[in-house]
């Protein structure tokens, strides 16, 4: 089998799986973070489940694209940029930010997310440094700059969601409180909103199935979660802003 068929299957396997993932997470909520619940089966804690199930998206993303031919390139690199500014955070930054002491996250989770992230970076780096044709004049075409611009706000935006998130408890106080200010004015997840408009700003910047394949996933399996939050927000606080939407300011 040439490597562009076997490429071609991998990438509409994660379509695939953005559609099952997308159908499913309206029935059955990911037990992690505020929705953590038994019966998951072996835990861990949540400051090595994050560096775990992350890890495939950052060193391996790294191994496949060097592996490429047009890795040294000067638009796969900036793609690459893109990509490793948003995994380097999630995997050695992010993890160690969060307030993780005593919580866990199932093994089963995080081994789930390893098998996508093994997956999809396959599928992205691959396609970015070996199958992808991305010459020197694609920093300047319009896709590209109107991706990558998507990217960087989408990561100022869900940078700023988690700072705010992070700040809402003050040392040694537990339970949950409601975040203001930023996009918080307006929706309840803007964490989830900065990060589908990175991914959707990557799809673009790449033009190619295979960035559309992890947009889709993005949105497949943010967006059911954005909604429970939503809820969860309604149901826990009295006083929750009835203003609020939950991922799409004055739209969803």
């Amino acid at each position: 089998m040439a490597e562009a068929e076997l490429h071609s299957i991998a990438t509409w396997t994660e379509i695939g799986l953005a559609a099952l993932t997308f159908v499913s997470l309206f029935f059955v909520t990911a037990p992690y973070g505020r929705h953590g619940r038994k019966g998951w089966g072996p835990e861990i804690s949540q400051r090595l489940g994050w560096v775990l199930m992350e890890l495939p998206a950052c060193v391996l993303w790294l191994g496949i694209y060097f592996a490429g031919t047009h890795a040294l390139e000067l638009a796969p690199l900036a793609l690459m940029a893109l990509w490793q500014l948003h995994y380097v955070n999630r995997t050695f930054v992010f993890p160690f930010r969060i307030k993780a002491e005593g919580k866990t996250t199932p093994v089963s989770i995080v081994a789930t997310a390893i098998v996508f992230n093994t997956l999809n970076a396959y599928v992205n780096a691959r396609w970015v440094s070996e199958l992808g044709s991305y010459p020197i004049s694609w920093l300047y075409d319009a896709r590209f700059v109107i991706g990558a611009v998507l990217f960087v706000a989408g990561f100022a935006i869900n940078q700023h969601a988690d700072q705010v998130l992070m700040n809402l408890r003050k040392p040694g106080e537990t339970g949950y409180k409601i975040p203001h200010g930023g996009l918080y004015r307006f929706i309840s997840c803007p964490n989830y909103f900065g990060e589908i408009l990175e991914w959707t700003g990557w799809a673009i910047a790449t033009w190619s199935l295979a960035g559309l394949a992890f947009a889709l996933y993005t949105i497949a399996n943010l967006a059911p979660r954005a909604l429970k939050h939503h809820e969860w927000y309604r149901q826990k606080f009295a006083d929750y802003p009835t203003s609020r939407r939950a991922l799409i300011p004055f739209v969803v």
